[in-house]
């Protein structure tokens, strides 16, 4: 009878129309609901907030996003007090050293998927200050896909393996992301980035990190200053080629993962400076882009950004599971003298990563855990829950209370700034910054975040010839992975808008039709952005590169051995690759260990390669094996450092390299030694400004043939 009424009772709706999950119908789904355009978000969005937290739910345990991981244990230390600007104790005594765990992510595959697909990076930082957690939750790329908040499950499921079939792992070439992106104009930004090499991180201690969204320090008079935060590797910034990424998914699926943990076992810490775009709160609407928008930059030649600390990853992680895993990072943990801004997806961000927390490790009281446990002490009235790993033994878990004398109390103190009321001193509680809010409560976006191509061009101007090669072929390769030609064409189309070359290049190489020309290129530029910039290539030398000696039976041992204790000295790791595993025959009569048989590795796992000399016979056994003469021709595609040792010289001529006697303008990158015997100083030298070079883009990558 009761099913007979709510039949009668039930309003039959087009199937086509979108609803809330109480069959509510949805009038937008793009914009939250907020208090006036570029106000905050309102609690009250009853859709938002059953979007989101279905979305958080969609996994258990495993992230939704960002679940393939590595982490480590460091400390920060900035360079000089930051008091003008904030009270955050860890940013204002230049004698403190902050405990951090980092870790860094991919962001749409599996546990299980691989380190070097085409994707985003998570860089998240926890801070564990004496004024509790701080955590910095960002990416290697400054801007993001979306401007607001309850697009992300959109995202992420048009970005995720496609539903019917979960393929691709790990990857954005297929038909539901490009669908998604091509209809999204404000995806346009993040895409070029994601088409860049900067998708394809050489290893996370040559990763850059931004915090993404505009945030606001306050320092004691309660003065606010919107602040950008970027990490920079001391490292320099480094980056695989498509093809060698995806054959070292083959190779070693971990590879990223293998370079963090050895580099630090090994002592070559990795390290990252703290820079900061301080924007006072005066110059908010002084650009040509909204200080709101996620899916902008603010260009260095406009905020530079200032230099204010230091963080050192040093100590690997006891237990993958328990720390790596379990780690769980919220944008809204925040200590007084930081605070938010009124960015919408920041604003959904508060809500989404601790509603996520709840599900994936079971409760509210995952904070106890160690990883997550603050150095701070907590004190609360929160009992109970899963997990609860704390005896409470206050006879009152409320506020107020007499029987527990009124503890834990509230801290008292702050001052007053002008007209601001109370405000964070030293010592004091943290209190949100006194921001006047007032607007009309509607779905709709401030007419500041429109402009979603301008940025866009603003990097393709930036970037390098190789780099706008790189960029091409990226967009070649995953729209031609998608099967729709209506929405490879619809991509190009919006390529069209930020720069006719670049769309035309892509579109014959997808099979689609040349797109008509919808704007002109406004040539401006920001030399900060590109990779080939001097400002980004590192001042710690080439510690933790990796190089393989090839070897064969007859081999001079010196040869060998001087270089590589030189580079040794460097902090470089050599390996000597030899046809099978043990030793090998030296020209000398000794034996030299092999650390690696070749046919167990491949060029793509080393940074350099050196092809070491000696008899006749160690010189045809080299250039006769097929996996040393691919091993060096594909080191030489992919624009890497090469060293020949006398002979050695042979088997660049049997991979069909341009000859180092005839042709050596044309070998950037390619140090030959002439003379039998240990390699003199100059080569050590040459080979070691190659190796911090890293890449030789400006040899010919073109093989002779044989």
């Amino acid at each position: 009878m009761k099913d007979q009424q709510l039949s009668s009772a039930r309003v039959d709706l087009d199937d086509s129309i979108l609803t809330t999950d109480q069959a509510i119908p949805v009038e937008d789904t793009d914009n939250s609901l907020r208090a006036g355009a570029r106000g905050p978000t309102l609690l009250a969005d009853f859709h938002l907030r059953e979007k989101i937290t279905r979305f958080d739910h969609e996994r258990i345990p495993e992230r939704v996003v960002h679940a393939r991981g590595s982490g480590a244990y460091g400390w920060f230390q900035p360079y000089e007090s930051l008091r003008r600007y904030t009270t955050a104790h860890f940013l204002t005594d230049p004698a403190r050293r902050t405990p951090v765990f980092v870790r860094f992510s991919t962001v749409q595959g599996s546990r299980g998927s691989a380190d070097t697909v085409r994707d985003v990076r998570g860089f998240a930082t926890k801070f564990y200050t004496d004024q509790g957690n701080f955590d910095l939750v960002g990416n290697n790329m400054p801007v993001f896909f979306i401007q607001d908040g309850i697009k992300f499950p959109d995202f992420v499921h048009a970005l995720k393996p496609e539903p019917q079939h979960e393929m691709p792992q790990g990857a954005s070439a297929h038909d539901t992301f490009w669908d998604f992106v091509s209809l999204q104009p404000e995806t346009m930004h993040h895409v070029i980035w994601l088409m860049s090499d900067r998708a394809l991180p050489r290893s996370y201690r040559a990763m850059q990190g931004f915090g993404v969204h505009t945030f606001r320090l306050v320092n004691e008079e309660g003065e606010g200053t919107f602040v950008k935060f970027h990490w920079t590797p001391a490292a320099g910034v480094q980056s695989l080629v498509w093809d060698e990424a995806q054959k070292i998914a083959g190779k070693d699926p971990d590879f990223n993962r293998r370079d963090l943990w050895e580099s630090i076992a090994a002592g070559v810490f990795p390290e990252y400076e703290l820079g900061m775009q301080l924007i006072p709160e005066s110059d908010e609407f002084a650009f040509d882009f909204d200080l709101l928008d996620p899916t902008k930059i603010v260009p260095e030649e406009l905020v530079p950004v200032t230099p204010v600390g230091r963080m050192v990853l040093d100590r690997n992680p006891d237990n993958f599971f328990a720390e790596t895993e379990q780690v769980a990072f919220c944008v809204g943990n925040i200590v007084p003298g930081i605070d938010f801004s009124d960015d919408p997806l920041m604003q959904a961000r508060l809500f989404s990563y601790l509603d996520t927390q709840l599900t994936r490790l079971g409760g509210p009281n995952f904070a106890q855990l160690p990883v997550n446990r603050p150095v701070a002490p907590v004190r609360n009235h929160q009992q109970d829950g899963f997990g609860q790993q704390q005896i409470p033994t206050t006879p009152a878990n409320y506020h107020p209370n007499s029987l527990a004398d009124g503890c834990p109390r509230l801290l008292g103190g702050g001052v007053g700034g002008a007209g601001r009321g109370w405000v964070p001193g030293p010592t004091a509680a943290f209190l949100h910054y006194p921001e006047r809010v007032k607007g009309v409560a509607h779905r709709r976006r401030s007419e500041t975040f429109a402009d979603h191509y301008s940025q866009p061009t603003l990097f393709w101007n930036s970037m390098s010839g190789w780099e706008k090669e790189h960029i091409i072929a990226a967009y070649r390769f995953e729209l031609g992975k998608v099967d729709s030609r209506e929405i490879r064409d619809r991509a190009v189309g919006q390529l069209a808008h930020i720069d006719l070359d670049l769309a035309s290049a892509v579109a014959a190489g997808i099979g689609v039709a040349a797109p008509e020309k919808v704007a002109d290129n406004h040539g401006r530029s920001s030399p900060a952005l590109s990779q080939s910039n001097g400002r980004l290539t590192g001042s710690t030398g080439i510690a933790g590169r990796k190089v393989a000696f090839l070897v064969a039976d007859g081999v001079e041992a010196p040869s060998v051995t001087v270089l590589r204790d030189a580079l040794q000295e460097r902090g470089v790791v050599g390996e000597v690759l030899g046809p099978v595993g043990g030793t090998v025959q030296c020209s000398e009569g000794d034996q030299l260990p092999v650390t690696r048989a070749l046919p167990t590795v491949g060029s793509v796992l080393y940074d350099g390669v050196v092809v070491a000399g000696g008899s006749p016979a160690c010189v045809a056994a080299l250039a006769s094996d097929g996996y040393a003469v691919h091993f060096v021709a594909e080191a030489y595609k992919h624009a890497k450092p090469i060293a020949a040792l006398g002979s050695g010289t042979e088997l660049l001529l049997a991979a069909s390299l341009p000859n180092p006697n005839t042709a050596p303008g044309a070998l950037d990158g390619v140090v030959t030694h002439e003379q039998p015997g240990p390699p003199a100083a100059a080569l050590v030298e040459a080979f070691v400004a190659a190796l911090a070079a890293h890449r030789h883009f400006g040899r010919p990558l073109e093989l002779v043939p044989a």
